[in-house]
């Protein structure tokens, strides 16, 4: 009975996110081998330099974007089958394909350099502050202050929690290795071409149009788990962590990215997102939360531990179905 409990779907992908949680990202294998979205963000860039050179117009930019989105769909939810084809015909297989799933979890790893932020503040003050957060932002980090250095770990914690963490677990469960490998190779082309500026808007819009309805469900899953978590952590409010949600989520100029940002920022009491600067440029957006702006690293470790509380929501929720479907 356990072991056709943890053979399932849903018992993989709790061994996974315990895996995940536990081990991380281990430095020492990664310096060996690399990465599998490192090997995603490769096959991107080559694409990249031969379809999207600047001599193209602006419909075969996007003719070649739709192309490398569809290129990178069937390649990796290919190379998902033939990793889930070929564990399956070992013994104790599904916990080996526990193990693969949990390469493409990223709770461990988005804990440990968001943390980097609020330790950076406690050993080299603001400057350290900034090295660590330029490590997990796209913004240029000397144009931030404290309570922007601050903001900018939170974001990331909760939009990361998204697409990081809830999206593969997400496609995971509807599509096994196919599906979570193809989601991680369609949110890697979306974090490298899905800009909206003049060399990847055209060429960049499927593969950020197809993330965006990658991460539509998931998104909202990850409010639902923020507000979980708020009702937990003593010093966090989940009733205006819902009411942030609804009222400021479809504001984000992100159809997805508000929800979770949202619901931390209302459960911490915070505001977020707001104007940024990206490459010089001013993105104007909307603040997520009517709580204060100048976030401290205080919060960043109250936010680490909304995260934490929203891992282990998850988990227990996958735990608690894979044992009522069975």
């Amino acid at each position: 009975m356990s072991e056709d409990i943890f053979a399932s779907a849903g018992g993989i992908l709790f061994l996974a996110l315990i895996l995940d949680a536990l081990v991380g990202d281990p430095p020492a294998l990664w310096k060996r081998v690399p990465h599998p979205v490192v090997l995603f963000g490769n096959a991107i860039g080559w694409a990249e330099t031969r379809w999207n050179a600047g001599t193209e117009t602006d419909e075969e930019r996007r003719r070649n974007g739709v192309i490398l989105a569809v290129c990178l769909l069937v390649a990796a939810a290919a190379l998902g089958w033939l990793l889930h084809r070929a564990v399956s015909f070992l013994a104790y297989g599904w916990l080996l394909e526990a193990a693969i799933a949990s390469v493409f979890l990223a709770q461990r790893s988005l804990y440990d350099h968001v943390r980097a932020v609020a330790i950076g503040f406690g050993e080299d003050g603001l400057p350290g502050a900034r090295r660590a957060v330029s490590l997990i932002v796209g913004r240029d980090p000397e144009q931030l202050d404290e309570a922007g250095v601050c903001r900018a770990a939170i974001e990331t914690a909760a939009e990361n929690f998204s697409d990081g963490v809830v999206a593969p677990a997400f496609w995971y469960l509807l599509a096994g290795l196919p599906g979570l490998l193809a989601y991680k190779a369609l949110n890697t082309a979306d974090s490298m071409i899905g800009h909206r500026n003049a060399r990847y808007i055209d060429f960049g819009r499927a593969a950020a149009r197809l993330d965006d309805f990658a991460n539509l469900v998931p998104a909202r899953i990850s409010a639902g788990l923020f507000w979980a978590a708020a009702f937990v952590l003593p010093d966090a409010d989940p009733r205006a962590s819902f009411r942030a949600t609804f009222r400021d989520a479809g504001k984000h100029r992100s159809p997805n990215a508000g929800w979770p940002e949202a619901a931390t920022a209302g459960a911490l009491g915070l505001r977020l997102a707001g104007p940024r600067v990206y490459g010089g440029e001013t993105v104007e957006d909307a603040w997520m939360g009517n709580g204060r702006a100048a976030a401290a690293p205080a919060d960043i470790l109250r936010a680490l531990s909304l995260f934490r509380l929203a891992c282990l929501a998850l988990l227990l929720a996958v735990g608690g179905c894979t044992l009522l479907s069975l």
